[in-house]
């Protein structure tokens, strides 16, 4: 991103993960805010909402308001909205603003009449976050016109707002007439994805959707004439991946100007030459969850254990947590007939509502350490005492070993190892879901009886919970477990970007995708020989299911028969391959979207 545009701009982005983390926005924001801070310095700046037990660990107060948007805070307080100014605590410390929505629900009535008499949103009473989205909307726009107000001639405002819940704002400042250049960016259309998930034949229907009658069958209306509005509203339109841009000129009615991939702040992953190093130091942390949930039943060689993943918002259609379960299947079967002495260990990570963790995890986690913990008093004892023996004698032999350990120390470690060991098959789900009897990867696995047989090539582990240090199985965080596998699977079926095949390779971790997601169709048009470099490419846009699922089970079977040498260099090219992805790169497409915003500003002056 260069040109003299810039130093008569004002680029001010606007979204609701602004120090609000929800979802996948939150990554797509923070992540390039270094790169932005590095092109436009104080020209730019973030807007989102104030919720004070989210912003307390981000945000960093400003006490000087001389600027242009000090100034437009203070005038907003003055009318009595609540504003916060100061730094957003992440790489780059980007100047922002944050909002409350709150501070104008005394006003919520009038908001939302201005709505429906300017641009026919019809909005409930009792959505709270519907709510909070309107009267957000509302303060943004009073923002930009107060920036405008202080800022005057001298610079161009250039409004980028990012998804439907920052939508309200766009038709409101054009229906004012406030001389802002608006880039809207939708992620994902609000149909699309509930239409996804409730469609198998959904690109084939696509074109012959009701948006309308599909909206009110959801009941997203409300939701879905805000993203219209913000869409026709905006003077450029946007969208993350071609796949998505489809979407958009069907179920929103305009084709985007523009495709804005997303990217990731490489050097934040990058380890040097040290990534290998780290593969193998987070392994080994989860190969004591390994010994901890799986040895107490039976054993299997760790050297010879690979581990795959899966990750994201519990979708299991749109995910493909129903195809990644249908080729495990079929790997196990593969495996199995072909006599293989490796094991795959298949993790899914995904927020599911639970009771608690599951008391048996616990309980054979602590008689685990307790196991640990004697151990290593009785190596203690062993090696004071060998190294007193062997300085004292003539023999060169290595003695008995087991002479050198207390009676109390052996009846101590068996009664540790009667308790710990048990009968019962592995545990698949970790903790006690809420929903257990209607859950679908639960239900997949209980039918196809891929419950951890001990003559299962595949086992799974299925987490529904974070991962963070403060986990009480893994005491690691996500990326660290991340870097600790083998292989990622998404071989999602509507998926408009896809961050966590990028997040895999980026750590040097090979992955699976499909080209139904953004990621997936970008890298078979942008990345050469995308196999070698450890990116694997579903193709679900001209296959059935089926073939599909059975693709992706040669892909996992052919990974599980690579040697060690080769999958390190694989990892090696992974890595390198994920430097393509860095802001650094791909910022010039939303260079390209503020050019054209700015070129629009000064044409219609």
């Amino acid at each position: 991103m260069s040109g003299n545009y810039i130093t008569s701009s004002q680029l001010v982005e606007v979204a609701w993960e602004v120090c609000n983390q929800v979802g996948g926005i939150y990554t797509v924001i923070r992540s390039k805010v270094p790169t932005m801070m590095e092109i436009w310095k104080d020209n730019y700046c973030l807007v989102g909402p104030y919720f004070p037990a989210k912003a307390s660990a981000e945000f960093e107060p400003e006490s000087n308001y001389d600027d242009p948007i000090g100034k437009a805070v203070l005038a907003m307080r003055d009318k009595g909205i609540d504003v916060h100014y100061g730094y957003w605590l992440v790489s780059g410390r980007p100047k922002v603003v944050l909002i409350n929505p709150y501070s104008v629900f005394n006003r919520l009535g009038e908001i939302k009449y201005g709505l429906w008499e300017h641009h026919g949103i019809a909005t409930p009473d009792h959505d709270d976050l519907l709510n909070q989205v309107i009267a957000f909307g509302y303060t943004v726009k009073e923002f930009f016109r107060e920036l405008h107000g202080t800022l005057g001639a001298e610079k161009q405002i250039l409004a980028h707002f990012h998804e439907w819940m920052v939508g309200t704002a766009i038709p409101e400042i054009r229906y004012e007439r406030l001389p802002i250049a608006t880039i809207f960016t939708t992620h994902a259309t609000m149909l699309g994805r509930y239409l996804a998930m409730n469609d198998g034949d959904f690109y084939d229907h696509l074109p012959y959707f009701d948006w309308m009658a599909e909206a009110r069958n959801f009941n997203i209306e409300p939701a879905v004439y805000i993203e219209r509005a913000a869409t026709h509203g905006a003077n450029v339109f946007t969208t993350v991946s071609d796949v998505t841009a489809k979407e958009c000129t069907y179920l929103l009615g305009r084709t985007p100007d523009l495709i804005l991939p997303n990217g990731l702040n490489i050097e934040r992953f990058t380890a040097l030459h040290e990534f290998q190093n780290l593969h193998k130091e987070y392994k080994d942390k989860i190969n004591q969850f390994i010994i901890g949930h799986f040895f107490q039943s039976y054993k299997f060689d760790l050297d010879k254990t690979l581990y795959f993943f899966t990750s994201g918002r519990y979708e299991y259609r749109n995910k493909g947590f129903d195809m990644t379960l249908e080729a495990l299947a079929r790997l196990n079967w593969k495996m199995r007939e072909a006599n293989m002495d490796m094991t795959v260990v298949m993790f899914f990570v995904t927020k599911q509502p639970f009771h608690t963790i599951n008391p048996l995890v616990l309980q054979s986690r602590a008689v685990m350490e307790e196991i640990r913990r004697t151990c290593d008093s009785i190596v203690e004892q062993v090696h004071d005492r060998l190294f007193e023996a062997a300085s004292a004698s003539n023999d060169l032999k290595l003695p008995d070993l087991s002479n050198f350990v207390d009676d109390y120390w052996k009846l101590r470690l068996r009664r540790n190892l009667l308790s710990w060991k048990s009968a019962e098959l592995p545990i698949v789900v970790t903790h006690n879901l809420v929903y257990d009897a209607q859950d679908e990867i639960l239900g997949f696995l209980r039918q196809a009886n891929m419950v951890n047989n001990a003559e299962d090539k595949v086992k799974v582990v299925y987490h529904p919970d974070f991962i963070t240090s403060s986990n009480p199985l893994f005491g690691m965080e996500y990326h660290q477990f991340v870097r600790g596998c083998h292989l990622g699977v998404f071989p999602s079926y509507y998926e408009p970007w896809g961050y966590t095949p990028l997040e895999s390779i980026a750590s040097g971790v090979p992955t699976v995708t499909s080209d139904l997601s953004g990621f997936g169709d970008y890298v078979l048009n942008n990345i050469p020989m995308n196999e070698e470099k450890g990116i694997y490419v579903v193709n679900r846009r001209t296959q059935g299911y089926y073939d599909a699922a059975e693709q992706l089970a040669n892909q996992l079977f052919a990974f599980v028969q690579q040697t060690r040498r080769e999958r390190i260099a694989q990892r090696n090219r992974a890595e390198n391959a994920s430097e393509h992805f860095d802001w650094q790169n791909l910022g010039i497409y939303y260079d390209k979207a503020y050019r054209l915003a700015y070129q629009y500003s000064q044409e219609n002056k």
